[in-house]
């Protein structure tokens, strides 16, 4: 908070001086007393306010100073004050400092013996009161204060305006002044302004003043996260401040707001234990990352390395005391076994899923740190184990080789005569014999994961006889099934450790002076208090005993959430690796591979069908889960399109001994594109031709935009080399070559006035080390080098068996490359002789380097659903073009090109309107109709096609194509014969959109619609 001592006196000092000072007081008064005036503090306490009795207030007054009273204790509250009085109380009030050796008055008995003399001086200073007569410079200290003339000193106090319009009964002179007082609300028009102002008047305006100059902040509270403070001022009130931007946590910020008509700044700190963010991200050796959040974290979430990510693989997250630091220890042991940092390289770490101590916030962010490791590593503490051992701390990581080495160590000046246990990854423990005393230990040829290795500097241990045995200092429960023991020394060995009886044994991991217990759902640990047992706990010396340890665990009631959604491609299929918080899998717990429990979505909203996905959404191909990362991998069948998706969760469950199921989640996702990086297109150009000399240029199109900075940088003439006729060599650009990029997509080299022979047509050309603006390189899978790349044309055509009918008015096209104008009057479709106008629909969209365009068909036309027609221009100069306003080089329509049929046949109505027709065959069974729109191919022998009937049962399902193509027959035998109201229903499973169980007759086999169809037997009975 701040220095909350009042202004007033903070600058009373100035006023000690005569004249030019009086203007600066009065600013000064009023910033305090013009709240007194805002709020009628006088008027209401001088003309019958309750709340404070006059006498509370003269007893307040007078603790502060401000009165005296008389002699015989009582405050005179209906005496009149004399002007001495009047001018003690204002000065007092107002903080004004005393001025002493001055007598500006003649006043008899005015001297340094008259008490009064130095509150006149002071109020006559500061220009708020004058003699009686100032030409005779008279006070008239003795003399009474009138009510007209306490509203002056009033007005001049508080720098009242004085209005020219009056309405009161003041004498003339103090009208203007009665008058601004009254105005301000501080008088009541009744009163007699002539009659002398008694104590009790002078006393609440001087209560009022004194309440509105003491206004402060007692206090404040931080609420909703930081965007609202609520003040409590010294008067009981409290105001409550919106701010516009939320504080930032821990720092402290200026507040200001107006209260009573008084400004005030302050300084409030939001003060959060709960962490909101990553603060920083540190290394400074390299097997280890610092994690530091802003506040306290949740322990549980903050241990977890899934939800930590890093090019490296993480062993162990460990929360520091201060709940705040995070330690993240990289896997591998050996200093040759790679898994460690790149010092002085920039890194990403990615942290996710970590909830905060209060549960308020989860932290998701990306921090780039530099690995720094400049230190050697040293022996930060030997510490005897005994007589038959001791263990060794060093000061970060070491390589687990060189800590093993024997030779590398020597007490008392020999190399020891034992054994050395690693303890991964910054300890050993050596056993060897030691005698009762004092040693120096020296250790040398260890070394850290960045090569450096420890100075040889002896270091002193004590030895002491041990011979107790190893006791549990600390048991800490993981839900029911996992049991962390810690004991005051490290343990050598144990037997076994079991949950109260013999026959409940867990699988124990042993690290240093901690056993982790990890015990089946069988041998789990029951709600309440149990009992641990450890068998042979064994110390460094040999010290055995069993111990017991109570354990009451603590159910996990944490919900796993998803962390983390990532897109990737593998063997030319997307991939999506779904991260949960915690384990979501076991033997005993499918729910996180369940494929109902996935569904992918468009940006609409609709579920997206195809692509490895079935009619739901959901995958086809079976799910795998990762333990380690806690990832479920979702293989979808090739690549969806570029766009925005969602990827919804919902029932999966974790691994607790009493699940707790995930709140469903929609996860949103970018599909990018996917295509290879490589290059799409090289064409050449001439111009400036003089001579046998000419500009000469060649053009590369890449798949996607190129980088332009970096190691992967498209505009370095060294990533080239060109062939110019089909009898020359690949050589290097000359050094006046130019490369420039034209579009984000296609770079220009030009070789400048040159006599080089070039033949278009059989130019070739290489590059090397090109990356696109993500940072993957082109060529990966030969060393980053394109083979030689032979002219493509410079104009963008289709491609091939790209143009498809996807319904009887729509028709897709792509083309290989980005176009950036796609006018549809450029093209038509044609069916036999006739020509068929179509419009965009949309913008045209990009993938794979290529455009795709979607057409509709105007008008009423449309396409058999087994079409037979083409696509192409209708015009001879395409307004259709490139970023370098290249036009398509497309066919005419009239030769056009074959549009493929890609039409999904749908049911339709028979002749009679009937959705479906029903045939009695006369043996108990009967055979359900279906027509399609086209002719159809079906797969029998599957449940794909389904038939129910109301009020029966049915059997011997089976279905077939009619001889009439365009129908599906359906045979079936009810348990009971039919009625005339009985609701024949046939389905075809969504599935058939993958398993294509019912397709047309194309090459494409095209799934038919996924339907439900019914109808009454009555109706739809075929004679």
């Amino acid at each position: 908070m701040r220095n909350t001592s009042d202004p007033i006196k903070e600058n009373s000092n100035v006023m000690n001086a005569q004249g030019g000072e009086k203007k600066v007081m009065k600013k000064i008064l009023s910033v305090a007393l013009s709240t007194a005036m805002a709020f009628s503090m006088f008027a209401s306490v001088a003309f019958g306010d309750t709340a404070v009795s006059p006498q509370q207030q003269f007893d307040a007054l007078k603790a502060k100073g401000v009165f005296t009273g008389y002699p015989d204790g009582t405050a005179g509250l209906d005496k009149e004050m004399t002007r001495a009085e009047f001018a003690k109380v204002i000065t007092k009030l107002l903080g004004l400092k005393e001025i002493t050796g001055v007598y500006s008055y003649n006043d008899k008995n005015y001297n340094a013996k008259n008490w009064a003399a130095p509150y006149i001086e002071a109020v006559t200073a500061a220009g708020i009161m004058e003699g009686k007569n100032v030409e005779k410079k008279i006070f008239d200290f003795n003399g009474k204060v009138t009510i007209e003339e306490m509203a002056k000193v009033l007005t001049i106090a508080l720098d009242l305006e004085v209005p020219t319009e009056t309405n009161n009964t003041a004498t003339a002179w103090a009208k203007g002044y009665v008058q601004a007082a009254i105005n301000a609300g501080l008088l009541d028009t009744s009163l007699n302004f002539q009659s002398n102002a008694s104590r009790q008047l002078l006393v609440g305006a001087a209560y009022a003043i004194d309440q509105a100059q003491s206004l402060k902040v007692a206090s404040y509270e931080v609420s909703e996260a930081g965007k609202v403070v609520t003040f409590k001022i010294s008067d009981g009130e409290s105001v409550k401040v919106t701010l516009d931007k939320a504080l930032e946590a821990n720092k402290e910020t200026e507040v200001k707001f107006t209260y009573k008509d008084k400004e005030f700044t302050e300084k409030v700190t939001y003060v959060v234990t709960a962490a909101t963010k990553v603060q920083s991200v540190t290394a400074d050796n390299l097997k280890q990352v610092t994690v530091t959040f802003d506040g306290d974290v949740d322990a549980a979430t903050a241990e977890d390395v899934n939800n930590y990510q890093l090019s490296k693989d993480i062993k162990s997250a460990v929360l520091s005391a201060d709940k705040k630091t995070v330690v993240l220890t990289l896997d591998n042991e050996y200093y040759t076994g790679g898994n460690k940092l790149d010092n002085q390289k920039a890194i990403k770490l990615t942290v996710s899923g970590i909830k905060n101590s209060d549960g308020s916030k989860t932290i998701a962010q990306e921090v780039t740190f530099t690995p720094v490791d400049v230190t050697t590593p040293s022996v930060k503490e030997v510490k005897g184990l005994g007589t038959g051992a001791f263990q060794v701390v060093f000061s970060e990581p070491v390589d687990r080789a060189s800590a093993i080495t024997t030779s590398n160590y020597k007490v008392d000046g020999k190399v020891i005569s034992g054994t050395v246990e690693y303890a991964f990854p910054d300890s050993v423990i050596i056993t060897t014999a030691l005698t009762t005393g004092d040693h120096k230990l020296t250790v040398s040829n260890v070394q850290d994961f960045s090569g450096l290795k420890v100075v040889p500097v002896e270091s002193d241990f004590a030895v002491a006889a041990d011979t107790e045995a190893p006791t549990v200092t600390t048991a800490k429960s993981y839900d029911l099934q996992k049991v962390e023991i810690e004991f005051n020394e490290p343990i050598r060995s144990f037997t076994r450790v079991y949950n109260g009886t013999t026959a409940k044994t867990g699988e124990v991991t042993r690290s240093g002076n901690k056993l982790t217990v990890t015990f089946t759902r069988a041998n789990a640990l029951s709600v309440g208090e149990n009992t641990i047992v450890i068998e042979g706990a064994t110390d460094y010396s040999g010290n055995t005993a069993t111990r017991e340890v109570k354990v009451t665990p603590t159910l996990d009631t944490v919900k796993p959430v998803v962390s983390n959604v990532a897109v990737s491609t593998e063997n030319g299929n997307h991939v999506l690796k779904v991260k949960y918080s915690k384990s979501v899998y076991s033997s005993t717990n499918t729910t996180g591979v369940t494929k109902a429990n996935y569904t992918i979505k468009d940006k609409d909203g609709k579920v997206v069908v195809g692509t490895g996905l079935d009619g739901n959404g959901h995958p086809v191909k079976a799910i795998t889960f990762d333990p380690n990362t806690n990832e479920a991998k979702i293989i979808l069948s090739g690549y969806l399109p570029q766009g925005n998706y969602t990827v919804e969760v919902s029932g999966v469950q974790d691994n607790a001994y009493v699940p707790n199921t995930i709140v469903p989640v929609s996860s949103a996702i970018t599909i990018g594109n996917t295509s290879d990086f490589k290059v799409t297109r090289f064409w050449s150009s001439t111009e400036n031709t003089n001579g046998s000399k000419r500009d000469v240029n060649f053009f590369v199109t890449f798949s996607k935009a190129v980088a332009t900075e970096g190691t992967g940088n498209a505009l370095e003439r060294s990533k080239y080399a060109l062939k110019w006729t089909a009898a020359g060599t690949l050589e290097a650009l000359p050094s006046n070559a130019s490369v420039e990029l034209v579009t984000p997509e296609t770079v220009k080299i030009t070789v400048p006035y040159t006599d080089k022979e070039l033949v278009a047509a059989e130019a070739k050309l290489r590059v090397s080390l090109i990356a696109d603006q993500t940072g993957a390189f082109a060529y990966t899978d030969s060393s980053y080098v394109s083979g030689e790349i032979g002219v493509a044309g410079q104009a963008v055509k289709l491609v091939d068996d790209s143009v498809k009918a996807t319904a009887n008015n729509k028709v897709t096209v792509k083309f290989d490359g980005i176009l950036n104008t796609v006018d549809a009057n450029d093209f038509a479709v044609r069916v036999g002789t006739t020509n068929y106008n179509v419009v965009l629909d949309g913008q045209p969209s990009y993938s794979n380097g290529q455009t795709i365009a979607n057409f509709t068909i105007s008008g009423d036309n449309k396409l058999d659903a087994a079409p037979v027609a083409k696509f192409g221009l209708r015009v001879a100069t395409p307004n259709t073009q490139d970023n370098l306003g290249v036009r398509v080089d497309v066919p005419a329509v009239t030769a056009g090109v074959d549009i493929i049929d890609n039409i999904k046949p749908e049911t339709k109505d028979f002749a009679d309107n009937k959705a479906i027709g029903l045939v009695d065959n006369g043996d108990g069974t009967y055979t359900a109709k279906v027509k399609f729109t086209e002719a159809i191919a079906a797969v029998s022998g599957t449940n794909v096609v389904k038939l129910s009937v109301t009020g029966t049962t049915v059997s011997g399902v089976g279905y077939a194509v009619d001889t009439d193509e365009t129908v599906l027959n359906v045979t079936f035998t009810p348990a009971a014969a039919l009625t005339d109201e009985s609701v024949v229903t046939v389905e075809l499973d969504s599935s058939n959109a993958n398993s294509k169980v019912v397709t047309d007759k194309s090459d494409a086999k095209n799934a038919a619609v996924a339907f439900s169809l019914s109808g009454v037997k009555k109706d739809i009975i075929i004679p």
